[in-house]
């Protein structure tokens, strides 16, 4: 089984349509037809999430998310484990059986140790994981609110500055150089927001380096390289509209 993309939503870890068939050996297709046949054994919240509209446009937008959905996607499938069980039941393949006991081990279940930590620890260990002496730290609350992660908030907020910041410097979303590097831009951003902060994630960012992370976007530009690279495309854009 190739490495997966992980999806989180809700806490949870989840998998579109996509990944449960190519995990199962399977087409996309056979996966939403048995979906069809048998869904009223599916149940949302306990075997998917099903996005659409504002919330479908917000985990599009979403950095972490990006190219992983189409544009004209109009609604979108998250599977979580017991999804995941009840389609490797209605392929009842020994292909999809082995998959299914993958994704269990080494999927689903990561996040599922997590979630049985007690919260103050979790939060704990993300953002001090460099301090050995974790219990200690417990009873020190405001030493917690120091180093506790940004809130869903502030996520949506860097997120969406992240996205104006590039917006700006291609030129606006309609320009050429949009349609050719937005990833190549969107990905230098991020990776070097991270290399800045030292984190593995931008969700990651204590909430004390909020101010300092907005700050950093707003005065981010390309690379040289990358910079030549989106001149080079509008202007071959304002060339042929001169034309």
């Amino acid at each position: 089984m190739n490495p997966l993309q992980i999806i989180v939503h809700d806490n949870r870890r989840v998998l579109i349509t996509t990944q449960i068939a190519d995990s199962y050996g399977t087409e996309e297709k056979l996966v939403q037809q048995n979906f069809s046949n048998n869904k009223g054994r599916y149940k949302e919240g306990k075997h998917f999430f099903l996005l659409h509209g504002p919330e479908l446009k917000i985990f599009k937008d979403h950095f972490e998310n990006l190219g992983l959905v189409k544009k004209n996607t109009s609604s979108l499938y998250l599977w979580t484990e017991k999804g995941a069980w009840l389609h490797a039941k209605s392929l009842n393949t020994d292909e999809a059986w082995d998959a299914y006991e993958k994704l269990v081990d080494e999927y689903y279940k990561v996040i599922e140790q997590s979630n049985q930590q007690d919260p103050i620890e979790l939060a704990l260990q993300t953002s001090l994981k460099n301090y050995q002496e974790i219990k200690s730290i417990k009873g020190d609350v405001e030493y917690l609110k120091d180093h506790m992660r940004i809130d869903g908030a502030q996520e949506y907020a860097l997120n969406s500055q992240g996205k104006a910041k590039v917006f700006e410097v291609l030129g606006g979303y309609d320009s050429s150089a949009y349609n050719a590097v937005a990833r190549k831009a969107f990905g230098e951003l991020w990776r070097d927001f991270k290399r800045h902060f030292q984190l593995p994630r931008y969700s990651e960012l204590p909430k004390t380096k909020f101010d300092d992370a907005v700050y950093f976007i707003s005065k981010w530009r390309p690379s040289t390289s990358l910079e030549i690279e989106i001149e080079s495309y509008n202007k071959q854009s304002q060339l042929k509209l001169v034309k």
